[in-house]
């Protein structure tokens, strides 16, 4: 990244991956006449460590940037690539397994791919996490280009890109719009963030748009969370002897001391995988088939002390 003027293109309101740290700094950011992203319009000359954003590079602010050497940055082109590969595959003669996806049927591979990407990232496997982050892309992108074949209210990738760019400038007015003094650190960023979302969404309770559909434990966290910020008392929370009353407290209390109750379960499941697979592996080499192993075989195979 360059220390002097820089150009950002944006492809049909998409803002580059690699313009957001430019975004962020401390540099001064314009934008040319049409570019609705709440930024400044560019004065008529330039100079200094400016970021200009256009959607035309003939226009005169950006040409006379790039005359002067300023570099542009742009969508990168694999990204339009896998537009067009997905649109080839769903198109007359593409594939006819793609061609007869729906929004249902493609919703056991969205919930996959996106837990395969939560193992990648929790092993920290560089390798891994690049082909299931691409692997979730190919999700959005299936899912989008299935909407936009939609005879009701069809939309594309790019509107699902612009919305996209439209939500985080509305939601980080301290980066966008000058300045915002309710922001001041990562945790009022936070509240503010669920300030504008209701807003914007008109939300009449404090857990509306919370997902019913996640994994229980995700729920209960993330309803605690949502009625914490709104003032509702620990005492209100659910309660009582009946096994879901008492997860949730577990949950709940979990959330409330800033532990993930989600995540804490998910890495002991992990670990007992992984137990198992060890002392499986430990049968297998004195010639046991695990299959075949009683209660007694288990313990003395056991990578951990049993009490």
């Amino acid at each position: 990244m360059t220390s002097g003027p820089t150009v950002v293109l944006l492809d049909r309101d998409r803002l580059p991956a690699a313009a957001v740290p430019l975004l962020r700094s401390d540099r001064p950011v314009y934008a040319t006449p049409g570019v609705s992203l709440g930024l400044p319009t560019a004065p008529a000359s330039l100079t200094g460590p400016v970021v200009l954003v256009t959607d035309d590079l003939a226009d005169p602010a950006a040409a006379a940037l790039i005359a002067a050497g300023a570099p542009v940055l742009a969508a990168p082109s694999a990204l339009l690539d896998a537009v067009a590969v997905m649109d080839r595959l769903r198109s007359p003669g593409g594939c006819p397994w793609d061609a007869e996806q729906t929004h249902e049927s493609l919703l056991q591979y969205l919930v996959e791919e996106c837990y395969e990407l939560w193992d990648a990232l929790h092993d920290g496997d560089r390798v891994a996490m690049r082909e299931e982050l691409g692997d979730v892309l190919l999700q959005v992108l299936f899912h989008a280009r299935v909407a936009e074949e939609s005879r009701e209210d069809p939309f594309s990738i790019d509107d699902v890109a612009a919305s996209l760019v439209t939500k985080l400038v509305s939601r980080h007015p301290h980066v966008f719009a000058g300045g915002d003094p309710a922001v001041r650190d990562a945790g009022t960023q936070e509240l503010r963030w669920e300030e504008l979302k209701q807003q914007e969404k008109r939300r009449e309770s404090s857990v509306d748009g919370v997902p019913t559909g996640q994994p229980a434990l995700a729920l209960t966290a993330k309803l605690v969370q949502r009625t914490a910020r709104a003032g509702v008392p620990p005492d209100l929370l659910p309660s009582g002897t009946s096994l879901g009353s008492r997860l949730f407290e577990v949950a709940a209390s979990a959330k409330l001391e800033g532990t993930d109750p989600e995540a804490a379960l998910r890495e002991v499941a992990r670990r007992f995988a992984d137990d198992v697979r060890t002392a499986e592996k430990a049968a297998r080499a004195e010639g046991t088939d695990p299959a075949t192993m009683d209660a007694d075989a288990w313990r003395r195979h056991w990578p951990r002390p049993t009490a």
